[in-house]
């Protein structure tokens, strides 16, 4: 078990993120100041430095958290051997149940995700790569099984992927689907997508 003094670390942790959200959700990221953070936070601007040096490791974080959530959707409703389809549906549906759960910091962490500032970080870099090393390995072992062409680079496979993700978060927030229908919206557009990319 943890101590009392890294639950209370965590907890502190947790509050910042939370806060982050918030206050991101209403100022956006680049007017919201570390200081005003930590005031909302109830806790000293020097506390925020602990634990975070800039925003952009917020960002990370929350991106972390993010990624971990899809990782458990993904290991309890799929398994190795299950249609890179269905895992891609289970993959994209936690990550826009994450992203939409706040409508107006999802809005935020989008447009930071999608068109970050130059010069890009190394968090930006960081949190690219690990969605990497979530994705290419279950495009490797569909390719192998047949179901999408061996000869395709996997970083064509994730923009034809990632593509779809983009399409369907943008009908969201437009109006044009909702939050019930976004599952068969998955659903059919990685099947013919995957279909598209099948051995030929």
């Amino acid at each position: 078990m943890a101590s009392l003094r890294e639950q209370k670390k965590e907890q502190t942790r947790n509050r910042i993120l939370e806060t982050a959200v918030t206050l991101f959700s209403k100022n956006g990221i680049d007017n919201t100041s570390i200081e005003e953070l930590a005031h909302k936070a109830g806790i000293g601007k020097g506390t925020v430095y602990t634990y975070f040096e800039t925003k952009r490791q917020i960002v990370k974080a929350l991106c972390d958290n993010q990624l971990e959530n899809t990782r458990k959707e993904l290991a309890a409703k799929t398994n190795p051997d299950s249609s890179l389809k269905d895992q891609m549906v289970v993959i994209f549906e936690a990550d826009f149940n994450s992203i939409t759960a706040d409508r107006e910091f999802g809005r935020v962490f989008l447009q930071e995700m999608v068109f970050p500032k130059e010069p890009l970080s190394a968090e930006d870099f960081t949190v690219q790569n690990d969605y990497f090393e979530l994705l290419y390995p279950l495009y490797q072992r569909a390719q192998e099984r047949g179901e999408i062409d061996e000869n395709l680079e996997l970083l064509n496979i994730s923009g034809h992927f990632y593509a779809i993700y983009l399409l369907v978060v943008s009908c969201w927030y437009t109006g044009m689907l909702k939050r019930d229908e976004i599952h068969e919206a998955f659903d059919v557009l990685m099947t013919e997508t995957i279909n598209g990319l099948k051995p030929q």
